[in-house]
């Protein structure tokens, strides 16, 4: 069977700034499918590499191609499209319109799709049942738990059926409870065919994922691809363990 397309490609991708070097020569391949973490303590070059497979920063100097596209040939305005059409977000925090339901926040995802309003509820209605939250659609993000208000953040991210799932932190704001069930959610999304990135200092997260890309100093200290540790069962443990203070 022949390798499923690269999502993600990384090849030798450094991004410095005024006397620091946050990426320092990265090569990264992720293939559609995959749910893989990127860990690393705080300064690691984590959240740079974030950034940059985000197409929200773009490297010094190397190649970045995203879902088939070379970032270096696209303008602002291409690269915007870009992360409308094929990149979803998840943040630690939600970002999520306090003013506003679940629904119409989820249906925000698609605001760039061309869409009309009558449709883009009709979709987020539907995600949002897919992520359990089917009888919370009209609910206001004050109205909802931690752990319902990052389901109602990963529904709007996963809206747009994009390739890939950027999750920073997904658990970083949540109790262990709803911690596991949002791992448990994104792992279910990914047996689905969601391709998915999640950035995490955590561990015991990362050990839970079928793959680790462990970075530090600015640099993939260790990629468990390349020993051949990736796992394609769902079996593993979605428990994370307690985030240090």
């Amino acid at each position: 069977m022949s390798a499923a397309p690269a999502v993600v490609e990384l090849a030798g991708v450094t991004r410095a700034y005024p006397g620091v070097t946050a990426l320092a020569g990265v090569d990264l391949t992720v293939r559609g499918g995959e749910l893989a973490a990127i860990v690393g303590p705080s300064g690691s070059g984590k959240s740079t590499m974030l950034n940059v497979i985000g197409t929200l920063d773009r490297p010094t100097a190397g190649r970045v191609t995203i879902d088939g596209h070379d970032v270096a040939g696209l303008t602002d305005r291409q690269l915007s499209a870009l992360r409308a059409q094929s990149i979803g977000f998840v943040f630690q925090q939600f970002h999520l319109a306090e003013g506003v339901s679940a629904l119409d926040n989820v249906a925000d995802g698609l605001l760039y799709s061309g869409r009309g309003l009558k449709d883009r509820r009709r979709r987020a209605a539907a995600v949002l049942e897919r992520v359990g939250l089917g009888e919370r659609i009209h609910h206001r993000p004050a109205e909802l738990s931690g752990g319902q208000k990052q389901r109602v953040a990963i529904a709007r991210a996963v809206v747009g059926e994009p390739a890939l799932l950027l999750a920073d932190e997904p658990t970083g704001a949540l109790d262990s409870t709803s911690g596991k069930a949002v791992m448990e959610l994104l792992n279910e999304l990914n047996a689905a065919g969601t391709t998915i990135l999640v950035i995490t200092h955590d561990q015991g997260i990362a050990e839970s994922l079928p793959r680790q890309v462990v970075m530090l100093d600015g640099r993939v200290r260790h990629d468990s691809a390349a020993d051949g540790r990736v796992r394609h069962d769902s079996a593993a443990s979605t428990t994370p363990t307690e985030a240090p203070c």
